[in-house]
Order: C-alpha cells, then sequence, then structure tokens
C-alpha cells in the first residue's frame, strides 16, 4: 500500500487529521449494549439507592437471571456499588458509583434523542 493509499484509508498514524480511535469504547459498548444494561444504569440512577426488588419492579417481567446477571456486570464494571447489610432478612442495596453517574449523565442526551424519534410520524 502507498503513503498515498494509507492516507486516503485512514490508517496514517502520523498524520494528525486522521480519524480518531475508537477502540476504548469495545469494553463499554460491549456492556451496555447487553441486554437492560442502559436501562439499568438509568433507573438504579433515577431511584438512588436502590434494593434488588424495587429494581425488578421497575422492569415488570424480566427474569430475575438476567437482572441479576446485568446488576452483577455493572457491579464488576464498577458503575454500580453493591453494599450488602448485615440484617435479617438480608438487605442489599445499589447505587451508582462516580463511574456510574458519569455514565448515566453521558447517556440522558441518547434517551432524549429516542424519545423524540419515537414521537416522529
Amino acid at each position: 500500500m502507498s503513503d498515498q493509499d494509507e492516507t486516503a484509508a485512514g490508517t496514517d498514524r502520523t498524520d494528525t487529521e486522521s480519524p480518531r480511535c475508537y477502540c476504548p469504547l469495545g469494553g463499554v459498548m460491549d456492556l451496555l449494549s447487553r441486554k437492560y444494561a442502559m436501562q439499568l444504569v438509568c433507573v438504579v440512577g433515577a431511584l438512588g439507592p436502590v434494593r434488588y426488588g424495587e429494581v425488578a419492579d421497575a422492569f415488570g417481567d424480566v427474569s430475575s437471571s438476567t437482572l441479576s446477571t446485568r446488576l452483577d456486570e455493572l457491579v464488576a464494571a464498577g458503575y454500580l456499588s453493591r453494599e450488602q447489610y448485615a440484617e435479617i432478612p438480608p438487605r442489599v442495596e445499589y447505587e451508582l458509583t462516580d463511574d456510574g453517574r458519569e455514565l448515566c449523565e453521558r447517556l440522558e442526551p441518547l434517551l432524549e434523542w429516542a424519545e423524540r424519534r419515537d414521537q416522529l410520524p
């Protein structure tokens, strides 16, 4: 491939005008593209510290397995914190971390855009 072809294809990394690398999005998008992940971030953000049952109520007919898996993944990724209290019956609460709050803020324009699109004829 010639230098001219490389530049045209956007692969010449010495050029300051070359396309931006979107590689860092890979992990974030992998997680957020999973069913209910973005909605969970928004629901926990809207409700504040929330128990599993409150999250389940907000989603209706989502299987408990799917909901638990997604919550665990968001905790592992650092978007949610999980606080378990030494009480009988056991109590667990989920809350957005700082990264989760920032993500929620960044998802808000996407949510607004999606709502506008849903209202189009």
